[in-house]
């Protein structure tokens, strides 16, 4: 009848199927197997929305370790804990361990913020002259969490990196030193990190206003110089000339990730040395409140590059 002809179809093996069944025809005139496969697409755009900070840092961690970069910094700090370590501790007297970090601090606060700004120059310049930013913008995520996650996932693979550069110089300070000195090289140790993810916080700042990686890149070499050696001598010829108090070091060491390092590093050992270290004694400043300055670094910096993108015309 044709009641039996509109309700099935013949197959080429002689057999029929329904041509309403559920699943093979539905309302909107689509298939079953489109429908799942756009119903899985969905899904994973849900997930990217919902995680969308996590999925670009592990995106952005991945891209870095390929990048071969984090292992030249791992190489770069191993070479220059074991050199330090070396030299100092397994040299006779009382002092070796003191000057360990002294060297240790004195010699970082070059190193550290050079890895830190040469790692994150062109975290976001770079990605737009790529095209991969603008492929990624639009995906379902704004603008500011794409400049986070691109900041953790980087922060994440440069410590990582660091850590393991120190452990040869902790292996060496444990056969010389003991165990007993394990501690104050660990607090060292991620003093420095902190530090680094400080001053990349700044590059992620620096690569999001910059317009090319030239002008990030000559901006970040600006900043090293003015952190590692002009704000010192011009915070000495501040207090030397002016005769601040108390108040103005303490400012002006709380300016500086580079000199909230040294003051962290050398308050391990009983020593002060070299640069504004001459004038610690007078700040007034503890150990916590150096180290809550210096997570406002880390924070601060990337959370106005979160802001300054949305302003930027890609």
């Amino acid at each position: 009848m044709m009641g039996d002809d509109s309700s099935t179809d013949p197959t080429p093996d002689g057999g029929v199927v329904a041509a309403d069944a559920p699943g093979t025809r539905l309302h909107d005139g689509g298939t079953e197997g489109s429908t799942t496969t756009d119903a899985a697409d969905e899904s994973a755009f849900a997930r990217l929305a919902d995680s969308s900070l996590f999925t670009i840092a592990r995106r952005e961690y991945r891209l870095a370790v390929r990048s071969r970069w984090a292992l030249g910094v791992a190489l770069l700090f191993g070479l220059f804990t074991t050199a330090v370590v070396q030299f100092g501790a397994s040299s006779v007297g009382p002092g070796r361990f003191d000057a360990v970090i002294a060297t240790i601090a004195e010699l970082g606060v070059y190193l550290v913020p050079l890895a830190a700004l040469a790692v994150g120059y062109d975290a976001i310049v770079g990605a737009d002259e790529r095209g991969s930013l603008e492929l990624l913008l639009a995906l379902p995520v704004t603008k500011g969490r794409v400049v986070v996650g691109t900041a953790i996932g980087r922060a994440a693979v440069l410590s990582g990196a660091m850590l393991l550069g120190f452990v040869p110089g902790a292996l060496l300070t444990v056969r010389y030193l003991g165990l007993a000195s394990v501690g104050q090289y660990a607090a060292v140790a991620l003093a420095a990190v902190l530090t680094a993810c400080a001053m990349l916080g700044v590059a992620v700042l620096v690569s999001t206003v910059a317009r090319t990686k030239t002008h990030a890149l000559g901006a970040a070499l600006a900043i090293w110089l003015w952190v590692a050696l002009l704000h010192d001598l011009v915070a000495l010829g501040a207090v030397a000339g002016f005769d601040l108090g108390s108040g103005a070091i303490a400012a002006a060491i709380l300016l500086n990730p580079v000199d909230c390092f040294r003051v962290l590093a050398l308050s391990q050992v009983d020593v002060v040395a070299g640069g504004f270290g001459s004038v610690l004694a007078q700040a007034g400043l503890t150990t916590p409140m150096v180290a809550a300055g210096l997570l406002a670094w880390v924070v601060v910096p990337v959370g106005v590059a979160a802001k300054l993108i949305e302003r930027r015309r890609l």
